[in-house]
C-alpha cells in the first residue's frame, strides 16, 4: 500500500512513515507542528505502539525546532511513561531517540522561566540515572549540568562540569561535534577568551563538521567576538554567510538576534531595522522565552543606538499591534527583556540573567561602520549643525575677527578645500562690525564662488569693493570668474565677449605695472576655461556615435575653438613660468594649464600626448601642496592608460587620486575610483583586493544616494569577485541584492544576464538546485533575444543541470534539448554531445524509478551522441578540433559503457543482465582505443576506462581479463612522478583490482 490511504486519513503504518518524512521537510513553523499533532491523532488510530512512539518522536522534533518549544514537555512524558511500562515496544532507533532527547528535556526546561530549578536539577538527575542503566557515558549528562551551572551564573560549578564534559568519552548519546564545538566556544567568549573560542569553533567555520544548526549558530556567536578581536573582514563574512542560514529558520531567533547586534554594533542600523522588519513574529512568540529574552535586549540595542543618533521619533518595525517610534520600542524592549530576565533571576535565585541583558543593552558600537556590500539604505542620522572652522573657540566667546579673517585669507591663498566655509564664518562674526573694503571684497567674492550660477551678480559686487579698495587687477579677475561662472550656465558666447575686454584692460595695466602676476594670471585662467567650454560645447553637438569614449579624431573638434584654446592656455604658462616661487596660487595655474593641454590633445586623437600632459599636470599639483586637485587628472590618466593598454599605469593612476583625494574626496567619486580600480584589479586576476575596493566603491555609492545606479554596479562587480574565491554564501548575498536595483536600461541587460549567472553558479554551489535553475532560466530568457546565441545556450545547459540535481528529470531534459538544439544551430558539437549525455543519464533514472523500458531511451541518446562525435571527426580537418574530438569521443563511450553497466537490473535474467555487461565492456574497451590514440595527452583518461573495463571482465567471471588489464594500468605508470595524484589513485585502484581478482580465481577454484 502507497501514499495516504483513503481521504479519511491514514490506515497504514507505511503511509504514516510517508506522511511524517514530508512533514519533516516542511518549512519550521505553527503549520508543521499542527501537522505533526494531527499524525500523532491518526497513529493513535492503527492500534500499532510503535506507531504511536514515532509520532510522538516526530512531535518532539518539530515543536524543537521551531517557536513552540514549550509544548515538547508533554509529549515527551508520555514517551517516557510507555518506555517505563512497555519498553519492548521500542525499536532500536526509538530506543535511542528517547535517550537523545533527554538532552532537549533538559535545556528546554532551562528555557522556560516558570519551571523551578529543582525541577531542572532533579531531571539532571534522572537523566545521569536511565543514561547509567543504558550503559552511556556522562559526557552528555556532564555537558547538560555545565548548561545549567552557565545560566544560572555558578562559574566554579560550570568549570567543574565544563571539564568533565571534555574528559568523558564519546559515545552515541554526546552532541554532534558541531554542536559540541559551539558550546565549548561560547564558554571561552562567555568567560572573556574570545580568540580561544574561536579557535574552538573554527573547524565548524571550516565546514568540517556542520548539523541542522551548524554552522548556523557557530557563525552569528563569532561575531561578536570577531569584532572585539578588531578582525572586522571575517565578521563581515560570517555575517553574510550565516544571516543567509538562519533569516528562512524560525526556530533560530537567538541567532538571529545575534545579526540585529552585529548591525547595531558596526553602524549598520538601517540594515538591523530591516532584519526587524522581516521577523515581526519574534516580538510576540512567547514558546521559548529565553530567546525572546535575547532577541528583546538586542532590539533595545538598536533602538537606543537610533535615539542616541537623534532618530528617536522615525518610524521602526515592532509588534504588530500598533506604530512604533524608535524611542518608544527602545523601552518597550527595554522593559519586556528585563521582565523576562527578572523570571528567570527569580526562579535561578541569582542576578545573573539580568546583569547580562543589561550589559548586553548597554554596548557600544565596536566600529564606526562596517561596509557590507549589500543593498541597505544609507545610515540614519540626524541633521548636525554646521561644523565651525574655529573648533577651539568657547561657544560664549567672542569670536576674534581679525585671526578668523587671517585664517581665512592664509586658506584661499593656499587654495584649501575649506576656504569658502572660513570666509562664511568671517562673515557670521562680522555682522554689525564696520569692515575694510579689501575685507568685505573677499568675503562677497568666496560666497559667490559658493552659490555658483546664483552667485554671478555678486562678483560684480565684489569687483567694485576690490577697485573701491584699490585693487583694480582682482577687481577685473573677480569680474572674470563670474564670467566662467555665466559660461558655466551655457551662455559661452557671452562669456567670450565679457572675457575678451577683461583680458585686454589686464594685459595693459600688467603692463603698466598696475597689478601683479597673480591678478593677471586670474584673468588669463578664467579666459582659457570659457574658451575650453566652447570647445566641450563644440564637441556636445556632435551626434554621439560619432564620438570615441577617449577621444575623438581632429576633425571632430572644430580648429578654430582648440586652436583658441590651446594658445590661452600656453600664454598662462608663459606669464607664470619661473615666477610661481612658493605662490600656490600661481603654481596651480601652471598645473591646470597643463591639464588644459592634456585635454585638447585627448579630444584631438593624441591618447599618448594627453596621458604625459595629464602626468605632469599631476605632479604639478602634487608639488604645489594641493594633491586633491591632481585626482581628476589622475582619473583621466588611468582612463587613458587603459584605452592604451596599460593597466600597470591605469592601477597607478587610480590608485594615486585615492591617496590624492584623502578625505576631501565626496562620495560620489571616492565610489567612481574604487569601482574602476576594483575593475582593473579583477581584470589582473587579484580578486581579494578587487573585492576589497568593488565593497568601498558599493559603500560610498550608498552615501552619494547611489544605490540603484553606480551602487548596483559596484555589487555586481563585489559579487563577481567573491565567487572568485569562492565565497559563493557571500557572493549570493551580494548578487541578490543588486539584481533588484539592476536594470536592462541603466546598466545594459548583459549585467543582468551576468548577475544572473553568478548568482545561478552560487545557488548550485550552495546546494540550493530550484532557485539556481530559476536564477539560470531567467538569465537564459534575456540572452534569448541577442544576435550571438553562445550565452543563451550555455545557461540552458547550466539551467538543465540545476533542474536535474533539483530532482525534475522531465523539466531538466527539455532543457538539455533546448539547449542541444542551440548547440546545433551554433555548430558546437562538444555542446551538444555532452546535452545527449546528461539525457541519456535522465532518462536512466526515469527507466530505474517507473522500472520499466529499461536502458531503450536511454542508449538511444547515448548512441546519439556517438553519432554526433563520429560525423564531426569524418568532417573536420583541423589538428587541434580532431584532437578535441576525438576525447570526446572516448568520453562518450566511455559513459555509455558506464550507462550500459548501470542499467543491468540486479532483478533481471541472467542472461539479460549477461548482455548489458558485454555491451558496457565493448564500449569500455573502445574507449580506451580511443583515448590510446592521443597518446600521453589522454594517460589519465585511457586508464580510467581501462580499470572500469577491467571491473566488467571481473563482474563477467573473467579474472584473467580483468589482472591482464589491472597490470597494463600498473606498467603505463611504472615511471610515473610520485607527486602525481591521479597515478597514485589508479596504481592503488590496479592493485585492489588484481587483489580481488584472485580471490575470485581462489572461490571458483575451491569451488571447483
Amino acid at each position: 500500500m502507497s501514499g495516504i490511504d483513503g481521504v479519511d486519513g491514514i490506515t497504514a503504518f507505511d503511509s504514516l512513515r510517508r506522511a511524517m518524512a514530508e512533514n519533516a521537510e516542511e518549512p519550521e513553523g505553527p503549520a508543521r507542528n499542527a501537522r505533526a499533532e494531527q499524525l500523532l491523532a491518526e497513529a493513535e488510530k492503527l492500534n500499532i505502539p510503535l506507531a504511536v512512539i514515532e509520532a510522538l518522536g516526530h512531535q518532539l522534533k518539530v515543536y524543537n525546532y521551531s517557536s513552540e518549544k514549550d509544548k515538547m514537555f508533554v509529549p515527551f512524558a508520555r514517551l517516557l511513561r510507555m518506555w517505563d511500562e512497555r519498553p519492548e515496544d521500542f525499536d532500536v532507533y526509538e530506543t535511542h531517540s528517547l535517550h537523545w532527547v533527554f538532552k532537549w528535556m533538559s535545556s528546554g526546561m532551562l528555557d522556560q522561566p516558570h519551571i523551578p530549578l529543582a525541577s531542572v536539577e532533579k531531571w539532571l538527575g534522572e537523566m545521569e540515572h536511565r543514561y547509567r542503566l543504558a550503559g552511556h557515558s556522562e559526557r552528555a549528562v556532564r555537558g547538560a549540568e555545565f548548561s545549567v551551572a552557565a545560566h544560572v551564573g555558578d562559574v566554579p560549578r560550570a568549570e567543574r562540569a565544563y571539564g568533565a564534559w571534555l574528559a568523558a568519552d564519546r559515545d552515541s548519546m554526546a552532541d554532534c561535534h558541531a554542536c559540541e564545538l559551539h558550546g565549548q566556544g561560547w564558554w571561552q567568549a562567555e568567560r572573556g577568551r574570545d580568540a580561544e573560542a574561536l579557535r574552538l569553533w573554527a573547524p565548524v567555520l571550516e565546514g568540517g563538521f556542520t548539523c541542522a544548526h551548524e554552522p548556523h549558530t557557530v557563525l552569528a556567536s563569532s561575531l561578536a567576538p570577531l569584532l572585539r578581536l578588531g578582525r572586522v573582514d571575517e565578521a563581515r563574512a560570517h555575517h553574510l554567510r550565516g544571516f543567509r542560514l538562519v533569516r528562512t529558520m524560525e526556530s533560530m531567533r537567538g541567532a538571529y538576534a545575534d545579526h540585529v547586534e552585529f548591525c547595531a554594533l558596526t553602524g549598520n542600523e538601517a540594515r538591523g531595522l530591516e532584519l526587524l522588519a522581516q521577523r515581526p513574529a519574534y516580538f510576540t512568540d512567547d514558546g521559548h522565552p529565553r530567546s525572546k529574552l535575547e532577541f528583546m535586549t538586542v532590539v533595545a540595542l538598536l533602538m537606543d543606538r537610533l535615539t542616541e543618533l537623534g532618530l528617536g521619533d522615525r518610524q521602526v518595525s515592532g509588534p504588530a499591534d500598533r506604530a512604533w517610534t524608535a524611542r518608544e520600542l527602545a523601552a518597550h524592549a527595554r522593559e519586556e527583556a528585563l521582565g523576562l530576565a527578572a523570571r528567570f533571576d527569580e526562579r535561578n535565585g541569582t542576578a545573573h540573567i539580568s546583569e547580562r541583558a543589561r550589559a548586553r543593552m548597554d554596548q557600544r558600537p565596536l566600529v564606526e561602520r562596517l561596509p557590507l556590500g549589500v543593498r541597505t539604505a544609507a545610515r540614519p542620522t540626524a541633521v548636525s549643525p554646521p561644523v565651525s572652522v574655529v573648533a577651539d573657540v568657547p561657544q560664549d566667546a567672542e569670536p576674534d575677527l581679525p585671526a578668523l579673517i587671517a585664517e581665512a585669507r592664509r586658506l584661499s591663498d593656499t587654495l584649501q578645500p575649506n576656504a569658502i566655509e572660513a570666509w562664511a564664518a568671517v562673515s557670521r562674526a562680522a555682522r554689525g562690525v564696520e569692515l575694510a573694503a579689501l575685507d568685505r571684497a573677499e568675503i562677497t567674492d568666496h560666497r559667490a564662488m559658493d552659490l555658483g550660477p546664483e552667485g554671478i551678480d555678486l562678483f560684480e559686487e565684489a569687483a567694485e569693493l576690490y577697485a573701491e579698495a584699490g585693487d583694480p587687477g582682482e577687481a577685473l579677475a573677480a569680474r572674470a570668474r563670474g564670467a566662467y561662472v555665466r559660461a558655466l550656465t551655457g551662455e559661452v558666447a557671452q562669456a567670450r565677449t565679457v572675457i575678451a575686454g577683461l583680458y585686454d584692460q589686464v594685459l595693459a595695466l600688467y603692463a603698466e605695472d598696475g597689478t601683479g602676476v597673480r591678478q593677471t594670471a586670474a584673468v588669463l585662467m578664467s579666459r582659457a576655461r570659457i574658451l575650453m567650454r566652447r570647445v566641450h560645447e563644440a564637441a556636445a553637438a556632435l551626434p554621439e556615435d560619432s564620438v570615441p569614449e577617449d577621444s575623438m579624431p581632429e576633425e571632430y573638434v572644430p580648429q578654430a575653438a582648440a586652436a583658441d584654446a590651446e594658445t590661452a592656455a600656453r600664454e598662462v604658462l608663459a606669464l607664470v613660468d619661473g615666477q610661481a616661487g612658493d605662490d600656490v596660487r600661481l603654481a596651480s595655474r601652471a598645473a591646470e594649464a597643463q591639464a588644459m593641454l592634456a585635454e585638447l590633445a585627448a579630444l584631438t586623437g593624441d591618447v599618448e600626448g594627453a596621458a604625459e600632459l595629464f602626468a605632469r599636470a599631476s605632479a604639478a599639483f602634487v608639488g604645489a601642496g594641493l594633491p586633491w586637485f591632481a585626482v581628476e587628472y589622475e582619473a583621466r590618466l588611468a582612463g587613458l592608460a587603459h584605452h592604451l593598454g596599460d593597466t600597470a599605469e591605469a592601477e597607478r593612476a587610480l590608485r594615486a587620486a585615492l591617496e590624492h583625494g584623502g578625505p576631501h574626496l565626496e562620495a560620489p567619486g571616492r565610489a567612481q575610483l574604487h569601482l574602476q580600480l576594483a575593475e582593473v584589479l579583477g581584470g589582473r586576476g587579484l580578486s581579494e583586493e578587487a573585492a576589497e575596493h568593488a565593497l568601498e566603491a558599493a559603500h560610498w555609492a550608498d552615501e552619494a544616494g547611489e544605490s540603484r545606479t553606480l551602487g548596483a554596479w559596484a555589487r555586481q562587480q563585489l559579487g563577481g569577485f567573491l565567487l572568485r574565491q569562492e565565497r559563493f554564501a557571500e557572493a549570493a548575498e551580494v548578487l541578490e541584492s543588486a539584481l533588484p536595483d539592476l536594470n536592462a536600461e541603466t546598466h545594459g541587460d548583459g549585467a543582468v544576464v551576468q548577475t544572473q549567472w553568478w548568482l545561478g553558479d552560487c545557488l548550485s554551489e550552495l546546494g540550493e538546485h530550484h532557485a539556481a535553475a530559476e536564477r539560470r532560466l531567467q538569465a537564459a530568457e534575456i540572452a534569448r533575444h541577442w544576435p550571438e546565441q553562445h550565452d543563451h545556450a550555455t545557461l540552458a545547459h547550466l539551467a538543465a543541470e540545476s533542474l536535474g540535481h533539483a530532482g525534475l528529470p522531465a523539466d531538466a531534459d527539455q532543457a538539455y534539448a533546448r539547449a542541444g538544439t542551440l548547440w546545433r544551430s551554433l555548430g558546437n558539437v562538444h555542446g551538444l554531445v555532452r546535452a545527449l549525455r546528461a539525457r541519456a543519464w535522465l532518462a536512466l533514472r526515469v527507466e530505474e524509478a517507473q522500472a520499466q523500458d529499461r536502458n531503450d531511451a536511454a542508449a538511444a541518446l547515448m548512441a546519439s551522441a556517438v553519432e554526433e562525435c563520429a560525423a564531426a571527426l569524418d568532417a573536420v580537418d583541423d589538428d587541434e578540433a580532431r584532437q578535441r574530438l576525438t576525447a570526446e569521443l572516448g568520453h562518450t563511450h566511455r559513459q555509455f559503457g558506464d550507462l550500459l553497466a548501470r542499467s543491468a537490473a540486479e532483478d533481471a535474467e541472467d542472461e539479460a543482465i549477461q548482455a548489458s555487461l558485454e555491451e558496457a565492456l565493448s564500449r569500455m574497451t573502445r574507449a580506451v582505443a580511443v583515448f590510446a590514440s592521443l597518446g600521453d595527452d589522454a594517460l589519465h583518461s585511457r586508464t580510467g576506462a581501462e580499470l572500469a573495463a577491467g571491473w566488467l571482465e571481473a563482474d563477467l567471471s573473467r579474472p584473467e581479463r580483468a589482472a591482464a588489464r589491472a597490470r597494463a594500468v600498473l606498467a603505463a605508470y611504472d615511471r610515473a612522478d610520485e607527486g602525481d595524484e591521479a597515478a597514485l589513485e589508479r596504481r592503488a585502484e590496479a592493485q585492489q583490482m588484481l587483489q580481488v581478482v584472485r580471490e575470485q580465481a581462489d572461490a571458483e577454484q575451491d569451488e571447483a
